[in-house]
């Protein structure tokens, strides 16, 4: 399936977190917090200003992002679970 997504949404992949702490200690699932990190795989043309002019969003799909702890849905596409959230959502670009 072909997913574009609408106006100032992005579509993306999470970042897997470590399974070890720094001092070694494996971390099950069930104890693990979900990342914050993600990979956006496509992002829509961008919203409209208050004049109707077409605004491009500031990501762009293979940039590494942090958005916050609740932001975005969850969707399956293709087997693969991913996030739509809208651009307000992302704190920034990571590197």
């Amino acid at each position: 399936m072909k997913f574009r997504p609408l106006h100032d949404r992005v579509v993306v992949r999470r970042l897997e977190s470590e399974e070890k702490t720094k001092g070694g200690i494996i971390i099950p699932d069930t104890a693990k917090e979900k990342p914050q990190e993600g990979e956006v795989v496509a992002v829509g043309p961008g919203a409209r200003n208050d004049k109707g002019e077409l605004v491009e969003l500031d990501v762009k799909a293979g940039d590494k992002i942090l958005f916050g702890k609740w932001s975005g849905t969850e969707v399956k596409i293709d087997g693969q679970d991913l996030l739509i959230m809208k651009e307000s959502d992302i704190m920034g670009v990571v590197g």
